[in-house]
């Protein structure tokens, strides 16, 4: 989708399937999706269609495009009046290339640099006027009570209301006394239209517009309906005004549980630093993430979040890395080690160096990937969204049918027209009608996903849409990768005959530009070796001890006439003689990963039937990975094209989730039904070529990430079924039971939505 439009103010989920039927009319418009979840609308659209779409958006119900906002937003504290808030302002407006609103009220700046420098500037200005800082910090969000205050007061009216007139409706003696009467109707009429006005305001905009089947419309007629009936029938009309008042109820608490999910999405992506305090010649200045340039060198104090992916250059302290990756346990990080953005710094203060841009860091990318989650639709929300474009409508001509043709056919038979039985059709009709609404199917299909995408992001696990949760869940086999995947990609000792000649290596092996020599990195070694010369294709040759000191393979020790014999391996062998006496041989190899095992267990467990490994790698070397691995099988010595290849030939026999870098293995991920890239997520290429990205390059976390992707389904699949299972229930009911209460199908109608919602929002607690 080349166009994300933002909006406000679609508060149903049926309404948002009716927008995006309407959007896909317009002209130039090749593929929409409105997002209920996130009030987003993804448009694949030419320019002139785009301004089509968002003005179909500004038209429909209370729905407004929420246009972006020119500038930064930043967050000031200490601004101490509004006339000095005035004259900070004007001396922003003096700075060339810069425009400036300051609002006193909110402690906001909504500043427009033309350049970096202009910015800069700008900067200096706020935070060297009086007593003036900016701040890290959002505005404060309204509560629950806050957020549906109208609502609230609404629905609290029309219950004081009701209750007494109720009451006396039941305990006195209506007949006896007209102004009585008259006062329990005038309460009934009074709590209708307190809790009801919404629904009716919206049901006469949208009759203008030639909308008659959304669930304003429909509730409005069952409502009405029954008032009508009870007034004729001279039983008062309690049941018209409960049906409003429980709909509203329902509408309430649906309102509420989607909002708690969104906001705890919301709460997990709170990735984002807002500034980012860059040293220069030993001076700080703020600057937002954005405008860190590869290099720069940042300070990070204790409780702050790391703005952008860096080195640490100076200092150590303790990560808080739970929102990258799901981890309780703070990650130790010392000189040299690289620091995401996102994590929050829990103790000491350091100083790091930028290495990848705000926009290629890990925050962005979980943030966009996360943003942009649910603009593809899965198969089951395709389903419903067609399933409801038509199952409204066909409810509502049943109960046309009810209401009008079936006591016509009964009154004929009889030979006489019966007031009472077309009232008691009509009044079935109405029970159509209240359960026609299709809201607890169209909601709660987006909303598990919505919540299975939001509880894999929680461990690092970044899932591109509901479509991939599905491919993730229904996979039968697994493919991976060797290097960098299954193994941990560098060279390390895999086992040594002897400790003097491994710490006697690994003390000659640091003279060394061999890739081996890293191996040899985390071996503590006191010897002290001088006159090391690196001897090209046979290893390292120096004095330790005032004797030769030899280090590398066979070749090497044969030249120096050293007798030694040859052990035969599939690793890389590192042999090691001191004063012309063999010492021993040490094995160095890339090891698998830690929990490899356990994972592929895990994942058979759980479903997949067959696990494969396709490298290029030598095949005696790849069996022996494979086997310490658990992988059933091993295609070795594959150019990219026979990955492909073989890639191929492994989805011909199931569903296949291929697990590599990202980056040399795109076409074999391009092919696969589900591809899981391990590469970081500063790694563009690796998230292009992927549907799932696992953050900190653990592959425990897919067994995790498809346990998660299964019980997302099933709740999917359960709220269709009960919800459609509920609803076919009480049109039976309704049918075959004389005196069937409507206010059972608006009870059933809202219990449903309810039960959905709930157990859609149990996603965000799968383990």
């Amino acid at each position: 989708m080349n166009n994300v439009i933002k909006i406000v103010g679609l508060d149903c989920a049926n309404c948002a399937r009716e927008l995006e039927e309407e959007l896909k009319k317009i002209e130039g418009v090749k593929e929409v999706t409105v997002d209920f979840m996130a009030q987003k609308v993804y448009a694949d659209c030419d320019a002139s269609a785009l301004e089509s779409i968002k003005n179909a958006c500004n038209s429909f119900e209370e729905v407004k495009v929420v246009e972006e906002t020119k500038g930064d937003k930043i967050k000031v504290e200490g601004l101490c009046c509004a006339n000095c808030a005035r004259e900070l302002e004007e001396d922003l407006n003096k700075i060339e290339g810069v425009t400036a609103q300051v609002d006193f009220i909110n402690g906001k700046i909504t500043l427009d640099a033309s350049d970096a420098a202009a910015r800069e500037k700008a900067v200096y200005t706020i935070t060297h006027f009086e007593d003036v800082k900016i701040v890290d910090g959002t505005p404060p969000k309204k509560g629950v009570i806050k957020s549906h205050l109208k609502d609230i007061i609404s629905i609290a009216v029309a219950v004081i209301l009701f209750i007494p007139a109720f009451i006396s409706e039941l305990a006195l003696d209506l007949e006896g006394s007209l102004a009585l009467k008259i006062a329990v109707f005038c309460a009934y009429g009074l709590a209708y239209l307190a809790v009801g006005h919404k629904v009716l305001i919206a049901t006469a905009k949208n009759i203008v517009k030639g909308k008659i089947f959304d669930e304003n419309f429909l509730m409005t007629i069952a409502s009405i309906g029954a008032i009508a009936l009870g007034i004729f029938a001279g039983d008062g009309f309690a049941e018209g005004v409960a049906v409003m008042l429980l709909y509203q109820l329902g509408e309430l608490l649906q309102s509420v549980a989607v909002g708690s999910s969104r906001r705890s999405i919301s709460a997990l992506m709170d990735l984002k630093s807002e500034t980012a305090t860059v040293v220069e010649n030993g001076v700080q200045r703020v600057v937002s993430p954005e405008e860190l340039k590869i290099n720069d060198v940042i300070l990070i104090k204790a409780g702050e979040k790391i703005p952008a992916d860096c080195v640490i250059a100076e200092g150590s302290t303790s990560l808080d890395m739970k929102s990258l990756n799901g981890e309780a346990v703070p990650r130790e990080v010392t000189v040299g080690d690289e620091i995401l953005s996102g994590s929050i710094n829990l103790s000491g203060v350091i100083s790091a160096r930028v290495v990848r841009e705000y926009k290629h860091s890990a925050a962005a990318k979980i943030l966009e990937l996360v943003e942009n989650s649910t603009a593809k639709k899965s198969k089951p929300e395709k389903f419903i969204s067609k399933f409801a474009k038509y199952y409204t409508p066909a409810v509502c001509l049943a109960a046309a049918v009810v209401a009008g043709i079936v006591p016509t056919i009964i009154c004929a038979l009889n030979s006489a027209f019966v007031w009472a039985t077309y009232a008691q059709w009509i009044y079935k009709a109405l029970g159509f009608l209240v359960i026609s609404c299709p809201c607890a199917l169209v909601i709660s299909v987006p909303l598990s996903y919505f919540g299975g995408i939001g509880r894999c992001a929680k461990f690092g696990i970044l899932v591109k849409g509901s479509t991939c949760i599905d491919q993730l869940a229904l996979s039968e086999i697994a493919a991976f990768d060797k290097t960098g995947t299954v193994t941990e990609g560098t060279f390390a000792v895999k086992s040594y005959t002897d400790k003097a000649a491994l710490e006697k290596a690994a003390a000659a092996e640091k003279f060394s530009s061999h890739p081996i020599a890293v191996a040899f990195k985390d071996v503590q070694t006191d010897i002290i070796v001088t006159d090391a010369e690196e001897l090209t294709g046979r290893g390292v040759k120096c004095l330790c001890e005032g004797r030769t000191l030899l280090c590398g393979n066979a070749l090497l020790l044969e030249e120096n006439g050293v007798r030694f014999e040859k052990k035969q391996s599939v690793s890389t062998l590192v042999y090691v003689a001191h004063g012309g006496k063999y010492l021993g041989v040490i094995e160095i190899d890339d090891k698998v990963k830690t929990g490899v095992k356990e994972a592929l267990a895990q994942l058979k467990a759980g479903g997949i039937t067959r696990t494969v490994m396709l490298t290029g790698d030598l095949p005696d070397r790849a069996e022996i990975v494979a086997k310490e691995a658990g992988i059933d099988e091993c295609k070795a010595s594959l150019l990219p094209d026979g990955k492909l290849d073989e890639a191929e030939k492994l989805k011909a026999e199931g569903k296949l989730i291929y697990v590599g870098d990202g980056i040399n293995d795109a076409p074999v991920m391009t092919c696969a039904d589900c591809a899981v890239s391990m590469g970081t997520v500063g790694s563009d290429a690796a998230i292009e070529a992927s549907d799932i990205v696992l953050v900190s390059d653990d592959i425990t976390l897919l067994p995790k990430g498809r346990k998660i992707a299964k019980r997302t389904r099933s709740i999917v699949k359960q709220n269709i079924v009960c919800s459609l299972l509920v609803k076919a229930v009480i049109m039976i009911l309704d049918i075959a039971i004389p005196t069937f209460p409507l206010i059972v199908s608006v009870i059933a109608d809202v219990g449903v939505m309810l039960a959905a919602v709930l157990n859609a929002m149990r996603t965000s607690l799968i383990k």
